[in-house]
């Protein structure tokens, strides 16, 4: 007697509706983001902007050599930047939320890759030598870069908001005498020092940075490495040397009230 031979059926179970709908909520972008490449396109356009703010603060923080009425009329100008047809300080306020949203993506993609990277490679290099093909900088970014943050953290705490800028100074905070209290802040050796040091930090993570954008939105072509390397080379000693002459100007009494 034959026997009936039940082949199993090809036909997939239907899709949920709770999986259809998580599919069609997903955008573009976010789909972009979830890959490894998605996020490199975002730690370079963040870090691109957050190289243009930090190029522009230092070229702002340059009137500080002309004197009070300089710097403390700049930094007026910045309040009033459309005004009146937006309230007086909006604009400003909206620059910085733009500035820490891309801060606070540049630095969760970095996190995001970093895990990324150790999901795909979870036995670590076993030989020192394969280390020398990565150079000091590249291998040091996240720990700069958690420097630099907290740099960050305290020049706003110190020259925003006032919280710390008269801890071990004489005087009292006013928002309006930017001068003042950039003297008073960078006349306190330790202050002074950190601010040094993290500025050198700042210029070994732009060095390395600038060099990483051109890679990570794929303009690498070798033809183009030289001026690749002079650009991020020179952006990142610009901006080190302007920072960091700010602190040693008022050690030295070069600039002071």
């Amino acid at each position: 007697m034959a026997q009936t031979i039940t082949r199993p059926s090809r036909s997939r179970e239907p899709v949920t509706g709770t999986a259809l709908s998580s599919r069609k909520k997903r955008s573009f972008l976010a789909d972009l983001y979830s890959t490894a490449v998605g996020k490199k396109y975002a730690m370079a356009i963040s870090g691109i902007a957050l190289m243009g703010f930090v190029f522009f603060h230092m070229l702002g923080n340059l009137k500080m050599y002309l004197g009070a009425a300089e710097i403390n009329s700049y930094a007026e100008f910045l309040k009033k930047l459309l005004y009146p047809l937006a309230p007086k300080g909006a604009v400003l306020w909206i620059f910085r939320g733009g500035l820490l949203a891309m801060l606070v993506l540049h630095l969760h993609a970095a996190w995001s890759l970093t895990v990324m990277n150790r999901q795909a490679r979870p036995v670590k290099y076993q030989s020192p030598r394969d280390y020398e093909v990565a150079n000091f900088a590249s291998r040091t970014m996240r720990y700069s870069g958690m420097i630099v943050a907290s740099f960050l953290t305290w020049h706003l705490l110190d020259l925003t908001f006032g919280v710390v800028n008269t801890v071990g100074a004489e005087g009292t905070f006013v928002r309006a005498e930017v001068y003042e209290n950039i003297v008073r802040s960078l006349s306190r050796w330790p202050v002074a020092a950190f601010y040094i040091l993290a500025n050198l930090l700042l210029g070994i993570h732009l060095r390395h940075g600038a060099w990483s954008i051109f890679q990570s939105l794929g303009w690498n072509n070798p033809r183009f490495n030289a001026w690749r390397w002079t650009f991020a080379t020179a952006f990142a000693a610009i901006v080190v040397v302007g920072n960091v002459s700010f602190p040693i100007a008022v050690l030295l009494g070069i600039v002071k009230v």
